[in-house]
């Protein structure tokens, strides 16, 4: 798989040399020479269940809820890359906010996106929202102003009775990518206020409406090459 994905790579690099003079900003991209860096290991990832747990037989995710809280970790094993490339590897890529701990950034916009769609319902049955998060890597600086990409995004979400603290409903993993901008459309726009948290926030917003509200849950979109890019 390695291997396959350094040929695909190696094409995306010679079809951007051979089109960048067509949608390519005329700017720099910055954080050219940062190195990648590794959220070192602290703790075992996070995990939904630790234990086994009852699925509650009188409410489920048909039901209408209503939140009564939203709690979300981002685990400190995921691994932070800052490198400025096309693709570059980690489980968390983030540039949109001042370089510091991406991992307290996501798990802002992830909050900010739960209570969104938390004040949107309410249904009789109360449920705590528990969301943690696997992959979030949104677009480097040189993706941004060429090729554009993925946001690629992936986090398990539990539904808990807020008195038992018992699984209303099985651990979902929930894969929300969303296309991302690049070049001239990344521009046009930046200058309508669409930046990447922007459209992101409002996208999980969404994903996590339907996963509250329908039994199916959100069915994540097909994005095509860069979709498969990031599969391999």
């Amino acid at each position: 798989m390695k291997s396959i994905r350094m040929i695909v790579l190696m094409g995306l690099g010679l079809s951007v040399s051979a089109c960048a003079a067509v949608d390519t900003a005329t700017r720099n991209a910055p954080f050219e020479q940062l190195p990648s860096v590794s959220q070192p290991i602290e703790t075992p990832t996070v995990s939904l269940v630790t234990a086994p747990q009852v699925i509650d037989p009188s409410a489920t995710v048909s039901s209408p809820v209503r939140v009564n809280s939203v709690t979300v970790h981002v685990p400190p094993n995921l691994k932070v890359s800052e490198a400025n490339r096309y693709y570059p590897g980690g489980d968390i890529v983030w540039r949109e906010d001042p370089i510091g701990n991406r991992h307290q950034q996501v798990k802002a916009i992830f909050q900010t996106s739960a209570l969104r769609s938390a004040a949107t319902l309410d249904g009789n049955v109360p449920v705590d929202v528990v969301i943690v998060v696997k992959r979030f890597h949104a677009l480097t600086e040189k993706a941004r102003y060429t090729t554009g990409g993925l946001h690629s995004i992936t986090f398990d979400l539990a539904l808990k009775d807020p008195t038992t603290g018992a699984l209303l409903v099985p651990v979902r993993e929930v894969r929300a990518d969303l296309d991302g901008f690049g070049g001239q459309q990344a521009i046009l726009a930046e200058a309508r206020g669409l930046t990447q948290k922007v459209r992101i926030t409002a996208h999980l917003a969404e994903v996590i409406r339907q996963e509250l509200t329908t039994p199916e849950g959100y069915k994540n979109a097909s994005l095509g090459f860069f979709q498969l890019l990031n599969k391999l």
